[in-house]
């Protein structure tokens, strides 16, 4: 899995690691820090909180539409800087008065500018360190990869938040609202350890970083494609990027309406195996031995095969003695804490997904990424499929008030479902953006991937406006959505397939 890509993959990876561990971070509290240090009633926060993602999104178009003209490691490092500026400006308590709300607005613009810049250039650059020929073949692994390591910072960012505020509370005496703003200077400390790796790791992607070449050599090579097929590529780009605005607005339900259902219709407690699911550290250990186990099937070396069996044996050992010890102990599921399986799930299922594809790959049956973006459409049909029918019994909504007790494993099954989906089409559609995008628009083709997540945020709202409706007419309708996406994909495949 690892063996075989090129050694600025990891340098870059783990800059973005650092980058997303701060902003999900800052994303964990930012929502009930508006409630909190201003007293915004739920309304006005969550608008606040959607267009900040909407800019976040977005703005990486403009982005790379700069870095298309000024070079893309330059916008990556301005980005970044901007980036911290943000955060140190959230780090400072200023009450909850108006000069505090300006220098709120201020700081969230210049965070979602810095993104802007750093988060799809950043991934142009990963994608240019596969037009080696002899990595070519690995593009689509590498960005699996790549995507790995930023639900890695995903994953441990909440309980990160959390900590940090408990300790300023606990130890330092800060208020509640105050102790939000220790939070936010994680995400300044994150940025930092992210600047230092991608200047330190520098010769590790120095092939990719925007040097002055002769300019006849330039145009010459920008000259190669014909203007018929840059059109037809944008054309085709922007088929998928259709496809994608549904896929994040069925995607993105996490944090509205499947949240919604956690409070309201799941088991506030759990005890045994579903009780270890909400720890942390027993999720960690679970990743480890899928770790092995992949390890041990792509054979190797006899030393290679010991470590795998101690990665699946010891993390199994620790698993049971836990049972043992909190078989009985009763877990408070609060809902928010489902937020963590997705990470866990992508962080875990990733080897999985590689080894699939590298299997199916040396038969030659692998799938070119338009199929698997369409499969990806269709996996997450499926998650809303067993939604629909899990919740056909169910009485109404009734908003905020908790009405039923699901068994937890319902809302993990289904980000379980959702994770492959993501799999099959987030990581494998960057790749293919950066694959097929005119080398003239590689930056605002990797910018209309992230307007494309931008509009499905905003699209996000649309279920929360159906709360009150019957549970299987919400989920129905997000499941219908996903299948209509994966007929339009499929239907013109051949199209697709012409330029992947």
């Amino acid at each position: 899995m690892f063996e075989g890509q090129p050694k600025g993959l990891w340098t870059l990876a783990l800059a973005n690691t650092g980058e997303r561990f701060g902003y999900y971070t800052m994303l964990a509290v930012f929502a009930l820090f508006l409630g909190e240090n201003f007293g915004f009633a739920a309304g006005t926060a969550s608008e606040i909180y959607t267009w900040f993602l909407t800019a976040v999104y977005f703005l990486p178009l403009i982005g790379g539409m700069a870095a298309d003209r000024w070079g893309y490691s330059r916008m990556v490092v301005i980005g970044i800087l901007i980036m911290f500026l943000g955060y140190l400006l959230l780090s400072v308590p200023l009450g909850g008065g108006t000069i505090a709300i300006a220098a709120m607005g201020a700081a969230l613009l210049l965070v979602s500018l810095g993104t802007g810049l750093f988060k799809g250039n950043l991934q142009v650059m990963v994608g240019d360190l596969y037009n080696a020929p002899e990595f070519a073949d690995k593009r689509d692994s590498g960005f699996s990869l790549f995507y790995m390591a930023i639900n890695v910072g995903a994953l441990f960012a909440p309980t990160a938040a959390i900590g940090i505020m408990n300790w300023a509370q606990t130890s330092l005496g800060y208020s509640k609202a105050d102790s939000y703003h220790f939070a936010f200077a994680v995400a300044c400390v994150s940025v930092i350890a992210s600047i230092l790796i991608y200047f330190l790791g520098r010769s590790t992607y120095k092939q990719v970083l925007t040097v002055k070449k002769d300019k006849t050599a330039a145009k010459e090579k920008l000259e190669e494609m014909s203007p018929a097929e840059t059109k037809e590529r944008i054309i085709c780009l922007c088929l998928v990027f259709a496809v994608v605005i549904f896929f994040w607005m069925a995607f993105h339900q996490n944090g509205l309406t499947l949240t919604w259902f956690a409070d309201e219709f799941t088991a506030r407690s759990a005890t045994g195996i579903t009780g270890m699911e909400f720890n942390v550290v027993n999720l960690i250990w679970c990743i480890l031995i899928v770790y092995g186990v992949c390890g041990l099937l792509s054979g190797g070396s006899s030393k290679s095969k010991l470590i795998n069996a101690l990665l699946i044996i010891c993390p199994a050992a620790i698993l049971y003695y836990n049972y043992m010890q909190s078989a009985n102990e009763v877990v408070t599921v609060d809902a928010p804490i489902f937020q963590q399986f997705n990470p866990c799930f992508v962080v875990a299922l990733t080897p999985v997904s590689i080894a699939l594809f590298g299997w199916l790959g040396k038969k030659g049956k692998e799938p070119k990424a338009p199929v698997k973006i369409g499969l990806g459409m269709l996996v997450a049909a499926c998650a809303y499929l067993l939604m629909t029918v899990s919740c056909l019994g169910l009485p109404a909504t009734d908003h905020p008030n908790h009405v039923a007790d699901v068994t937890p494993n319902l809302l993990v099954s289904t980000y379980l479902i959702l994770t492959f989906a993501e799999l099959l089409l987030s990581p494998i559609g960057i790749s293919f953006v950066t694959k097929v995008a005119p080398p003239k628009y590689k930056g605002m083709m990797m910018g209309g991937w992230f307007v494309a997540t931008a509009l499905g945020n905003k699209l996000v709202s649309i279920p929360g406006h159906m709360w009150d409706m019957p549970l299987y007419i919400v989920w129905g309708t997000l499941m219908g959505i996903c299948l209509l996406a994966a007929l339009f994909i499929f239907s013109i495949i051949k199209k697709l397939n012409k330029v992947a």
